[in-house]
């Protein structure tokens, strides 16, 4: 079992059939097929079963995943350190964020570290905070921001921020620009949030939800599972939604939307910082780590 066997099984995997890996790879798809099948007569075992929607990974495909992305990871490292020895401010540092955090803090941050490392290749992704975790976990990005610690025994998350909660509304809801005592006095509003799914951390139904059962209050809400989708109904006065404020900090500014200030309602989101456990920091990328909760902090 070799590198170029791992990252084979991990492209069938992740672009979701030999054809698509056999693209991503340069290769032929007779080639692609042909290192999985060694890679299976090596380990006694299928890795893939056959789907309508294309290959799945098997029983065993599932236990060798996490091991063949760490081992690429660490790969990764080795390849990322000994660069690192040509120049202690140059090379590549990937950075995974989530949209809504690619805000004034993240620019401040940018442009420090664009004065500091001119020769460094600064890439940026955005994602949601699922993905960005797996983004850092396989290797794939060096840092992450997201919201929401995450548990894997992969990843280091550090708190360096939080992000206050705004109530949206249209900008011609009786209450829009005003303040109101709590949140008892938007219980017959309708709200707008992502429904539940798992391993997602936007503000789901289920959290909105949860703000007024804890004052025994109960509401009317619609799940919409598109941000953009969650303002524009906003806007159009089908309800009220609570976001980050960096979300609307664009229709703020056009007053498209307007906010309720909750006097009573105190409501944050964490921001954290991720990294892989154990893994390769280079110089550029622990100053930018240093950057980043500088730039936050303000």
């Amino acid at each position: 079992m070799d590198a170029e066997a791992l990252e084979t099984f991990l492209a069938v995997h992740r672009e979701r059939g030999f054809s698509n890996a056999a693209r991503k790879l340069l290769r032929t798809q007779p080639a692609i097929s042909r290192r999985i099948s060694l890679l299976e007569e090596e380990l006694g075992v299928p890795l893939f079963e056959r789907a309508a929607q294309g290959p799945v990974l098997s029983q065993a495909g599932h236990a060798l995943l996490p091991y063949a992305e760490r081992a690429l990871a660490a790969l990764m490292d080795a390849k990322n350190a000994v660069t690192a020895l040509k120049s202690a401010k140059a090379g590549t540092i990937s950075l995974a964020v989530v949209g809504t955090l690619a805000n004034t803090p993240l620019s401040a941050a940018f442009r420090a570290f664009a004065k500091s490392h001119p020769a460094a290749d600064l890439r940026l992704r955005t994602a949601t905070s699922a993905e960005v975790s797996d983004l850092v976990r396989r290797g794939d990005a060096a840092l992450g921001l997201r919201y929401e610690e995450d548990l894997l025994a992969d990843l280091d998350c550090e708190l360096i921020a939080r992000e206050p909660l705004a109530v949206i509304c249209a900008k011609d809801h009786r209450l829009a620009g005003r303040s109101v005592a709590g949140l008892a006095d938007l219980r017959y509003e309708r709200w707008l949030a992502f429904p539940e799914i798992p391993g997602r951390r936007e503000i789901s139904a289920a959290h909105v939800f949860s703000l007024f059962l804890a004052q025994g209050l109960d509401i009317d809400w619609i799940g919409v599972d598109s941000l953009t989708a969650q303002k524009r109904l906003v806007e159009a006065g089908f309800g009220l939604a609570l976001m980050e404020q960096s979300a609307i900090a664009d229709e703020l500014k056009t007053r498209s939307l307007s906010t309720i200030t909750v006097r009573s309602l105190k409501a944050t989101r964490r921001i954290m910082l991720v990294t892989r456990k154990g893994g390769y920091l280079s110089g550029a990328t622990q100053e930018l780590i240093r950057l980043l909760r500088k730039s936050y902090k303000r």
